[in-house]
């Protein structure tokens, strides 16, 4: 089968500045692309052009680094246009077999509604409208746009939130849900776990790792004078949080080791009783599968759309949490991880191809 991948932003960025990264080897729609192909079918990924990485890289499919058009109204880092795409399908429709493309919210969406709808699935993920422009380009997109060209369009969501938000504009929005997924193969479960708890986190305000080092603080006082805090990102708050480490008095106990790969990062996030997650704004993180994947439970706010079946399967703790819930969590770690080892089967990239494929068979079959 022949899949094209549209997916513009591999990564996040917080703005219109784009930094490039090193690698996309280490992203989520790397990670189903080449589950896809491994599976013996033919993909072709479409990323934007800014996002296309400092250094050259071979990948075991075809990546097309599409320039982005009207860059001032279709902003890259948050709602980038690929012309190419449109060209693209017009070209090659006969050959594409399945199309998946991100978000409902996306002129590339649009583009393969109008030119190939019977062979598309878009996946979405975002739960509330876009802020961008106070929303309102959100709820046009959403009240007419969708409902006018993408009516018929099959939409699985990447959670229930989103499911429930996007099935209010697509009547076509599958029951099911397809989250993200994991490579199985690298993130190995590890039921041992040190004395230790785990941030994987870009250092920005939104994410709060403020609040974590003091909470964290609080449970080296009341609890575990013993246990080590790791950070694993970067950013701009890096050394404003290192100084509240030190003038907290953890530089002992708190220790930054940068960005990471998944290969440098794996020892200490497969070895954690948990990681700690505080964000204010997220959608569906990936951080939270790759610890399941690896069994190290889970404990965050109720932001991240992923809480919900880490409190369902009780594979963490989920809510307000303070130092009472990091020694909870610690107290009680081989249920959570013995949780984990049950849970993370449903994470692999190569169950959510079968997934995919799963729906468009279903779909062919209704339109015999």
């Amino acid at each position: 089968m022949n899949v094209l991948i549209i997916n513009p932003i591999p990564y996040t960025s917080e703005t219109k500045e784009i930094r490039r990264a090193n690698s996309i080897k280490d992203t989520m729609i790397h990670g189903l692309c080449a589950a896809f192909q491994k599976c013996g079918h033919s993909v072709t990924l479409f990323a934007a052009e800014p996002f296309k990485p400092l250094q050259e890289e071979e990948y075991p499919f075809s990546v097309i680094w599409a320039g982005c058009a009207l860059k001032k109204v279709c902003m890259c880092h948050c709602f980038p246009f690929m012309p190419e795409v449109w060209r693209y399908i017009v070209k090659n429709r006969k050959n594409i077999d399945l199309i998946i493309s991100s978000e409902v919210f996306s002129l590339n969406s649009l583009g393969a509604a109008l030119l190939a709808n019977d062979k598309l699935i878009v996946w979405h993920e975002l739960a509330k409208h876009n802020a961008m422009l106070k929303k309102i380009p959100s709820r046009f997109w959403y009240n007419i746009v969708a409902r006018l060209f993408m009516r018929k369009t099959c939409v699985v969501a990447r959670s229930a939130e989103a499911r429930n938000f996007i099935s209010r504009f697509c009547a076509n929005t599958q029951p099911q849900i397809n989250e993200h997924g994991v490579d199985l193969d690298k993130f190995r479960a590890c039921e041992e776990k040190d004395d230790s708890f785990v941030v994987c986190s870009q250092l920005i305000d939104r994410k709060r790792i403020d609040g974590i080092i003091d909470r964290f603080g609080h449970y080296l006082r009341e609890y575990n004078a013993a246990s080590r805090l790791y950070i694993i990102g970067d950013g701009p708050l890096k050394e404003r949080l290192k100084e509240l480490v030190e003038s907290s008095g953890l530089q002992n106990s708190v220790f930054f080791l940068g960005k990471m790969t998944h290969d440098e990062l794996l020892p200490y996030l497969s070895r954690a009783k948990a990681l700690l997650i505080n964000t204010e704004k997220d959608n569906s993180m990936i951080s939270i599968i790759e610890a399941i994947a690896v069994a190290t439970p889970v404990v965050t706010t109720r932001v991240p759309l992923n809480a919900s079946y880490i409190e369902e399967y009780d594979l963490g703790i989920v809510g307000d949490w303070t130092a009472a819930d990091l020694a909870s969590v610690s107290g009680n770690c081989a249920k959570y991880v013995s949780n984990c080892m049950q849970y993370r089967r449903r994470l692999s990239n190569e169950a959510k191809v079968a997934q995919f494929l799963q729906i468009h068979a279903n779909r062919m079959t209704k339109m015999e």
